[in-house]
């Protein structure tokens, strides 16, 4: 038995480091595994390290107070930092016209679920009871599968009740799976209450064009025959049509060349142009019929290559202040960003990781891709210093005391809502102050699924110890019942009126409800029954204001209503 002593101190000896550490990597590991595993087809991913955690925390596996709270709360920041500087980029741009309907329907979800979660904690819970309000916040985000939300409650409740704040992981953990469950459910339901047809809804999306994004680059040969533009430059067509377009190349008397601003058209030129696909009708009206063209003769070899934006000094800089035309001689015809091709309009600023389509001269568009960097090797390096200023930006935002008339305490944002604000606004507008924000898509993911399975597992292990004892004995089936109210209500209501009233298609509201939820198996299932990518753009439309609301409403609740 003695010689086991070695292995038997490293699990009981609960200050040491290496304790600690194989404590994290055990229940981690352990609640990634079986996260894995597919129940009807739905699995809870990584959320089941917080299952884990508490199993751990509830046999006795667990680590110093102070030590889960400190590795609980940077995990936090760390997650909702990332998702921060994700989002930011399209967080503006998601309110377009449509967008703005999309985003005050997952508004309205967002306050539904509040409210739902108010009248069943008057329903079914005593109210005398200081501690079942803030149970019923996490009965309300393991509903609503939102973990960000669920750190910004446990932080605001922290704030409240100091180191006897309630253990509301245990409430989200009764509540969790039924919400995944419930979102799914419930969108199904939604098809039926409105009477939806599948084959139709994916028949108007085909007709619709696939639910394209108005700024996908649209590619054509056009000849010149509107006689208007004879003698005309290309700065004066530009300017008169109003329109945004790129002119590449100009096929005049047999010989083609690489057209600038003061490039006189005439008519029977051939042109190849981009514009975006919303413009390319009038822009054939104006200049002439699509053609075919063969750009065989030219004057000098001309080449089209994809260049990687990976000079810190470009980001920022629109294509209207590079003078690609008048000083390198070449066009940017399209942008690639995040894996979407976009029009190249010359007000859009570039950002570090941008690939952009450049045609001219083979040694003018070296010169172009020796100033834009165009090295991978660069992109491979993430920018740490950009993330850790922007945390401590995070943390002094979030510690400010906002007074609020009737609050008895100032409001803070706190170490969740302080560092997703400021990510957002780095991810966006960075580059005005230099900052470099670009990560790649992996190193995005892998840094949030850190802080994430950091902070699940360090909530897990503090609730273990508690949590049988408050699910079983406790009022554990009244927190699954009522968080699948939370969960399904609010859905019901939001789906059928976005279908019958904004008539919106029901593909696309399948991606709202996911995005309104932040749940990934929604949208999953959303694309498993849709072969358009509605789905995706409902829930990239909403998922920026969602999580940013889920994760402010979370303190506001607390504060306002636990305090």
């Amino acid at each position: 038995m003695e010689s086991f002593q070695w292995l038997i101190n490293l699990f009981t000896t609960t200050d040491s480091v290496a304790h600690i550490a194989l404590l994290y990597a055990i229940v981690i590991a352990t609640g990634v595994y079986l996260g894995k595993i597919k129940v009807g087809g739905i699995a809870l991913g990584v959320t089941f390290v917080l299952f884990a955690g508490i199993l751990a925390g509830h046999v006795g596996f667990t680590a110093p107070l102070p030590i889960l709270t400190f590795v609980q709360d940077f995990g936090l920041i760390l997650f909702v930092f990332m998702i921060g500087l994700q989002v930011g980029p399209g967080f503006f741009e998601s309110f377009g016209k449509a967008g703005i309907k999309l985003n005050g329907l997952a508004a309205t979800a967002i306050l539904l679920n509040i409210v739902t979660m108010f009248v069943c904690y008057f329903v079914f819970f005593d109210t005398s009871d200081v501690n079942n309000l803030p149970m019923m916040v996490g009965t309300l985000y393991g509903a609503v599968t939102n973990t960000p939300g669920l750190g910004a409650a446990n932080e605001a409740l922290s704030t409240i009740f100091g180191s006897n704040a309630p253990q509301i992981a245990s409430a989200y953990a009764c509540a969790y799976p039924l919400g995944v469950l419930g979102i799914i459910g419930a969108t199904i339901l939604t098809r039926y209450i409105c009477k939806v047809n599948l084959q139709r809804e994916e028949d108007e999306l085909q007709a619709a064009g696939g639910a394209k994004s108005t700024q996908k680059p649209h590619k054509m040969h056009l000849e010149v025959t509107n006689a208007y533009l004879e003698g005309r430059t290309l700065l004066q067509v530009h300017d008169f049509l109003n329109r945004d377009f790129v002119c590449s190349r100009i096929l005049h008397e047999g010989h083609v060349s690489i057209p600038n601003r003061n490039t006189v058209f005439h008519v029977g030129d051939q042109l190849y142009i981009v514009c975006s696909e919303a413009d390319y009708e009038a822009i054939v009206a104006f200049i002439g019929p699509v053609i075919e063209v063969d750009w065989e003769q030219t004057d000098q070899p001309l080449v089209s290559k994809r260049i990687l934006v990976t000079n810190p000094k470009m980001n920022g800089k629109s294509l209207l202040q590079m003078h690609f035309s008048s000083v390198y001689g070449v066009n940017v015809t399209r942008i690639t960003r995040h894996g979407m091709d976009i029009f190249a309009s010359p007000t859009l600023p570039l950002q570090v990781g941008d690939r952009i389509m450049v045609v001219g001269p083979e040694d003018a568009v070296d010169r172009v891709a020796a100033k834009m960097g165009n090295s991978v090797k660069r992109l491979d390096t993430p920018n740490i210093a950009t993330i850790f200023v922007g945390i401590i930006i995070g943390i002094l935002f979030g510690s400010l005391p906002i007074a609020i008339p009737g609050m008895p305490v100032p409001v803070k944002l706190g170490i969740a809502g302080g560092p997703l604000i400021i990510a957002i606004l780095i991810g966006r507008y960075g580059y005005k102050i230099k900052l470099v924000t670009y990560t790649t898509t992996s190193a995005n993911m892998m840094l949030r699924e850190i802080g994430l399975v950091l902070f699940l597992a360090s909530v897990g292990i503090k609730a273990g110890a508690s949590f049988f004892s408050t699910v079983v004995e406790g009022d554990g089936l009244l927190y699954v019942l009522t968080g699948f109210i939370i969960t399904v209500v609010p859905i019901l209501i939001v789906g059928t009126i976005a279908r019958m009233h904004f008539k919106f298609n029901y593909f696309t509201i399948m991606g709202m409800i996911a995005g309104t939820y932040t749940d990934p198996p929604a949208l999953a299932y959303a694309n498993s029954v849709c072969s358009k990518e509605a789905p995706a753009l409902g829930y990239s439309t909403v998922y920026p204001l969602s999580m940013f609301l889920r994760i402010f409403t979370a303190q506001i609740v607390v504060l306002f209503f636990c305090g």
